[in-house]
């Protein structure tokens, strides 16, 4: 998913779709990252040169919106 993407903005919003069907499929992780943002501060970390379009930007969306 990640070198299809290739941080092509084009393919973004698909990229997110995949991205976040992904983590509903493992959504017990997701609410560890969650129950850790109520207690303190959580760093999201990436390795793309692309600062508007990577897994970090978009985990952080996904959790913000609570999925």
């Amino acid at each position: 998913m990640r070198q299809r993407f290739a941080h092509n903005e084009a393919m973004w919003p698909q990229f997110k779709e995949e991205y976040f069907r992904e983590l509903a499929e493992k959504r017990e992780l997701a609410d560890i990252i969650l129950e850790k943002i109520r207690s303190a501060d959580v760093t999201l970390l990436f390795a793309a040169r692309n600062e508007k379009f990577n897994n970090a930007v978009a985990l952080k969306e996904y959790l913000e919106k609570g999925i």
